[in-house]
């Protein structure tokens, strides 16, 4: 069986995103460490009892149709971001930090289909970034929006 060209590979490309932001370790160049508290689906605060955590969730899909019946999609990705902390907003602001770190780090993204074909990413890029403002302290919630173009 030979690999679709272009077929959506949303949860294939969420996945890798998982992994890569496990490495968020609290060393190096990395202010926080996430463990292996990385999620490929969304909670809302209220259902998240470990800090520090990303929750990630695949949002819309669009192509572009370019020359020569080549295909450029563009996936939406939101990635919350929790912390439980006396200065939740720093904690949070320190965290986003990281998952920036990460995706500038990791804009060319290795990713695979269920055949094992490894493929990459063209560039991920950071469309938002938006925090609760300190309104649910001592917690932290912060939403960045990305767009993974492959």
């Amino acid at each position: 069986m030979t690999a679709r060209v272009y077929a959506s590979r949303r949860k294939r490309i969420i996945d890798a995103l998982v992994t890569k932001l496990k490495t968020i370790n609290g060393q190096g160049a990395f202010l926080t460490d996430v463990g292996e508290n990385v999620h490929p689906r969304m909670k809302f605060w209220d259902e998240v009892d470990e800090f520090p955590a990303l929750h990630l969730n695949a949002g819309s899909e669009t192509r572009e149709y370019q020359s020569a019946g080549v295909r450029d999609r563009f996936l939406s990705v939101n990635i919350r971001c929790y912390v439980q902390a006396d200065d939740a907003q720093e904690e949070l602001n320190e965290l986003m930090e990281d998952v920036e770190t990460i995706i500038e780090d990791n804009s060319r993204l290795a990713y695979t289909d269920k055949m094992n074909n490894v493929y990459y990413t063209q560039q991920i890029t950071v469309i938002s970034i938006d925090t609760d403002e300190g309104v649910l302290e001592p917690l932290g919630v912060g939403e960045m929006l990305i767009e993974v173009r492959y």
